[in-house]
């Protein structure tokens, strides 16, 4: 089999992943699980072989130095795919990640309304979070689109690698991708200051130069769209906190509680049907009371909060599982291993 073939397969099958390793068949992961390919395993020579068949020279060779590689692949007229390539026990290997061509609306991807009220901020910081794979890319996606259609903006995002591709609507929207564009995130973010953008989006807030840089960017006027892998907001807030010596935390708190404006953070979950998944979302806004706590330190009284904070579009994570789980889209044992307060939620 031909990569081509897999990849066309991965599409076919609306597989979010196609894993390729040693001594295996290929693997899709299709609804978060993971289903062999009929087809005979692969050997250390083929894998080498096919992986290589799509590498520039250049891409061989930075491969090889660092044993590590990062890029986006496209099959004309179908969807996009975010392919890393690495060494385990010294052979070749690959994982690539499906990107559909079109992007979904908010409203598609089932996010509460509130997500679309946080894209129409004029300023400020906005944190999708959640564990890798759940969705945080489309979040971002359907957010920059939604200011695509209805303002004029330059938008300039930051990714590594690109992943969904945006044509300009209303906004003119530049996508800068990491090694290939541009040395790093805190590089292109520090130079992005100076290109005049209305909003900036940042794919992941990796390190200190990145936050803090991010934490300027949001603080001069511009509106910040960034993920973190956080499983929460109180964890997200911490995160970004903690990242910093503790003489500057003080100064970064401050910063923080200022130009934070939400956090949502995500879980993609397997509907009790058995086809497709289905999103779960906990949503914080930075409200006069919460831009207080996190001044004063109060961390651990954030979810309180967001329990009691509805009318301002907040939504616990629990509250989110429940609802799914009366709507009969998944089942108890599901809701009941993501729920933050397994005895509480069972009370609910």
């Amino acid at each position: 089999m031909e990569l081509r073939d897999l990849l066309l397969l991965t599409i076919q099958k609306k597989a979010s992943d196609l894993h390729l390793t040693e001594n295996t068949p290929p693997v899709l992961r299709i609804d978060g699980r993971l289903l062999l390919v009929k087809a005979p395993p692969l050997t250390r020579e083929e894998l080498k072989k096919m992986i290589y068949s799509i590498l520039a020279d250049s891409q061989k060779e930075k491969f090889e130095k660092d044993l590590e590689l990062d890029f986006s692949l496209s099959l004309p007229g179908l969807d996009r795919f975010r392919a890393n390539v690495h060494v385990q026990r010294g052979s070749v290997e690959a994982a690539f990640r499906r990107i559909p061509l079109f992007i979904p609306k908010a409203d598609e991807l089932g996010l509460p309304a509130v997500i679309s009220d946080l894209a129409r901020r004029p300023n400020g910081l906005v944190l999708v979070t959640g564990p890798t794979g759940m969705g945080k890319t489309t979040t971002l996606a359907a957010m920059i689109d939604l200011i695509n259609n209805e303002r004029s903006s330059l938008v300039i995002c930051i990714e590594d690698p690109i992943e969904y591709i945006h044509y300009n609507k209303k906004c003119i929207i530049k996508q800068r991708e990491v090694y290939s564009d541009t040395h790093s995130f805190a590089e292109a973010l520090k130079r992005c200051l100076r290109q005049d953008p209305d909003v900036i989006v940042v794919g992941e807030m990796r390190d200190l130069e990145t936050i803090s840089t991010t934490l300027t960017a949001a603080e001069t006027g511009h509106l910040v769209l960034a993920t973190l892998h956080t499983p929460d907001a109180p964890q997200t807030i911490e995160r970004i906190i903690d990242v910093f010596p503790p003489y500057q935390q003080q100064q970064v708190r401050l910063q923080l509680a200022d130009c934070l404006q939400g956090v949502v953070s995500q879980l993609l979950l397997p509907r009790a049907s058995g086809e497709g998944r289905v999103l779960a979302t906990e949503v914080m806004t930075a409200t006069a009371g919460v831009r207080n706590l996190i001044r004063e330190q109060a961390i651990e009284q954030i979810p309180t909060v967001i329990q009691t904070g509805s009318q301002h579009g907040m939504k616990s994570m629990d509250k989110s599982l429940k609802e799914l789980y009366q709507s009969g889209i998944i089942t108890y044992d599901v809701a009941l291993s993501k729920a933050k307060n397994p005895e509480e939620f069972k009370q609910l």
